[in-house]
């Protein structure tokens, strides 16, 4: 339900000028979706959504990072320090990190929307990437690969 009302959101900041969060509340129901003043205020957040001042007044947009389908500058950071490893296996990727930032590196890569990749799965110094296809895990493999920091 969830996905499902957050791409609903993107889809209706995309076509409409939204300026309140009580205005996209409206069109969610009106597109179905039982939802709280609340639950729009977190799905903003987590979207990454920003309110700008537009020719057509103050809108909802989505950030620079989430438009970007290439890694953004925070995530860049995070896996550059935090990366020792990239293997992948299918459409499986595996990166070993340093103890603790596991969770730090799923949460950035899921915050990026990489189109290709259906979730995460982190442990303590261990990240699993999971690509909708071979094709897709061994590119990011590469892309990844690439940003590790070597002391």
């Amino acid at each position: 339900m969830k996905q499902a009302r957050q791409k609903a959101i993107l889809e209706i900041i995309a076509s409409t000028a939204v300026e309140t969060q009580e205005d996209l509340q409206s069109l969610l129901i009106q597109k179905g979706f039982d939802v709280t003043q609340a639950t729009v205020s977190r799905d903003i957040r987590e979207l990454g959504l920003i309110k700008s001042n537009t020719d057509e007044g103050y809108r909802y947009l989505v950030g620079e990072a989430k438009k970007a389908p290439e890694l953004g500058e925070k995530f860049t950071r995070i896996f550059a320090e935090a990366a020792r490893s990239v293997d992948s296996a299918r459409n499986l990727i595996v990166v070993k990190s340093y103890p603790g930032m596991g969770p730090a590196m799923g949460t950035a890569i899921d915050n990026m929307r990489i189109e290709g990749i259906v979730g995460t799965l982190a442990g303590d110094d261990t990240l699993l990437i999971i690509s909708h296809d071979d094709a897709k895990a061994v590119e990011l493999a590469n892309a990844l690969t690439k940003l590790i920091k070597v002391d």
